[in-house]
């Protein structure tokens, strides 16, 4: 009998043992993960909410469209401070603080002094037991008119098959209202924010972001000080699938001017008989790269940062398809043969690119000017572990070295601007983990991992500037065409981009 009672309490203390740590485990997971029933609950309403206000969200970005706030046309810098007063209203009327900080003045290339469009600092309420986030965006656009090849009106959001077209719709007027409306999501539901929420709007992205650099610098000990995470949502997805960007290429920008005769002559007077400045820019440029895209200017490349094999396996899970793109772009092939080959080429290797060349004869038909002046455009696109000035040097050395083999009379000017450096994000940072929830939670799937290949400033200014942790969370689609003629987000992307960064404020606040 004892035997048999000494065998009953062995196997009762094991179930209890067994039950408690399931229920230990249980609880554990519940409090650390959105997948409680509370939590479930409230995102729905949230969701719900979206779902219900979605045309009302679209003719908000259809009246933000229509304001022409292309920052590169200083006579539209008006349209600019209209837009970002728009912005600043819709922030107060959701409860928010506004504030207008002043960036200072910029020279035009006439020599005329203009005060800088200011910058929006912003807040709702805070509490000081929260953690912050700092949500960036711009509202100013690149130019766009219906001669440069668009279909519909640029500054007249148009929907067709569920795409809303229109200058601005993901480059970044759609994304900073995405983010308004996740707040209003909460607001509108009731629900507690549950981080600090401010934003920094500003109306000069497309232009270099005059100003901001040296805002962050004066308002880091008071603006940023309170600040954990700052999110950035100003790229797009590199597939049809959800996305978050730990990096992104850095720029610099350059100017080969070639001076020559005092007029320019006609060619059937003086061709054969000078040294064009039009043929001294075409060997000058065609010395920076060879037909595989390979950059010819000594040294530039040799500072690039190695790829690591915890890197190479991030592209493998990329759904990156080489045939779609090619039709997308409209090209027969790429320069390189494999998704990982491509992919490394537009994100992690540095690439140079020929822009355009000012004072040459570009109307249709036909003009037999020899131009006294020219200047070639182009750009190369830096990578982790590159350095701005040290590639400005090198280019600068290598064209003089060029030109001088050419023994040309006329005279050569090399200048640089933007020297934009490259950005990386650490992948193990509380963002990231919080931005793999969210996707999860509003798509159903675990996102993809990529960089970008274009230059956002901001993103290493904010990070070196503030020491804080910087993420990039993109909700355009792959195909939006941002900068490019018929640009748009999809009616899909738009609205659940709303609902990922409402889930997103909430996994944020999870994280430790």
């Amino acid at each position: 009998m004892s035997g048999t009672w000494t065998l009953f309490v062995s196997i009762m203390t094991k179930l209890f043992v067994v039950a408690f740590l399931l229920l230990h485990t249980s609880a554990s997971s519940s409090s650390s993960s959105s997948s409680s029933p509370g939590a479930a609950g409230m995102l729905k309403q949230l969701f719900q909410y979206i779902d219900d206000h979605q045309n009302q969200f679209v003719q908000r970005l259809r009246e933000w469209v229509a304001v022409q706030s292309d920052s590169g046309d200083h006579t539209k810098w008006g349209e600019v401070e209209r837009i970002l007063n728009m912005t600043a209203v819709r922030i107060q009327e959701m409860g928010g603080t506004v504030d207008f900080a002043d960036v200072g003045t910029h020279q035009l290339p006439s020599g005329e002094t203009v005060p800088l469009p200011p910058v929006i600092l912003a807040e709702f309420e805070k509490d000081p037991k929260k953690a912050t986030l700092c949500i960036y965006g711009h509202v100013d656009v690149q130019p766009a008119k219906m001669v440069d090849g668009w279909t519909t009106d640029p500054f007249n959001l148009t929907e067709i098959k569920g795409n809303l077209y229109g200058r601005g719709a993901t480059d970044n007027k759609g994304p900073v209202l995405a983010w308004l409306h996740a707040v209003e999501s909460y607001q509108a539901t009731e629900k507690e924010i549950p981080v600090n929420i401010k934003l920094i709007i500003e109306g000069l992205e497309e232009v270099g972001s005059y100003g901001l650099l040296e805002l962050t610098r004066k308002i880091n000990d008071s603006f940023f000080a309170d600040v954990d995470f700052i999110v950035i949502s100003d790229n797009v997805w590199a597939t049809r699938n959800p996305a978050l960007t730990y990096g992104t290429r850095g720029s610099s920008y350059f100017f080969v001017e070639v001076d020559g005769p005092k007029l320019d002559f006609h060619s059937g007077v003086y061709g054969g008989s000078i040294q064009e400045p039009m043929s001294d820019l075409i060997a000058l440029l065609g010395s920076l790269l060879d037909h595989t895209g390979k950059i010819l200017v000594p040294g530039v490349t040799d500072d690039v940062a190695p790829l690591t094999e915890d890197e190479r396996k991030l592209y493998d899970n990329i759904s990156f398809d080489l045939e779609e793109m090619k039709s997308v772009a409209g090209v027969k092939h790429f320069l390189q043969d494999t998704k990982e080959k491509v992919l490394m080429a537009r994100w992690r290797n540095p690439s140079l690119s020929i822009h355009g060349i000012q004072g040459a004869f570009s109307e249709p038909g036909t003009k037999t000017v020899i131009p006294k002046q020219v200047t070639g455009k182009f750009s190369i696109r830096q990578v982790p572990n590159m350095d701005p000035p040290d590639v400005e040097r090198k280019v600068k050395e290598h064209l003089q070295q060029v030109f001088s083999t050419l023994k040309s009379p006329n005279r050569l000017r090399v200048t640089a601007t933007v020297g934009a450096k490259p950005w990386v994000a650490n992948l193990k940072n509380p963002q990231y983990v919080a931005g793999q929830r969210a996707v999860r939670e509003v798509f159903g799937v675990d996102p993809e991992l990529i960089r970008e290949g274009s230059t956002i400033p901001i993103a290493q200014n904010f990070q070196e500037e503030t020491g804080k942790s910087v993420m990039m969370l993109p909700i355009g689609g792959h195909d939006d065409g941002e900068h490019s003629q018929n640009e748009k987000i999809s009616r899909y992307n738009y609205i659940e981009g709303t609902k990922l960064f409402a889930a997103y404020i909430y996994e944020l606040s999870l994280v430790k």
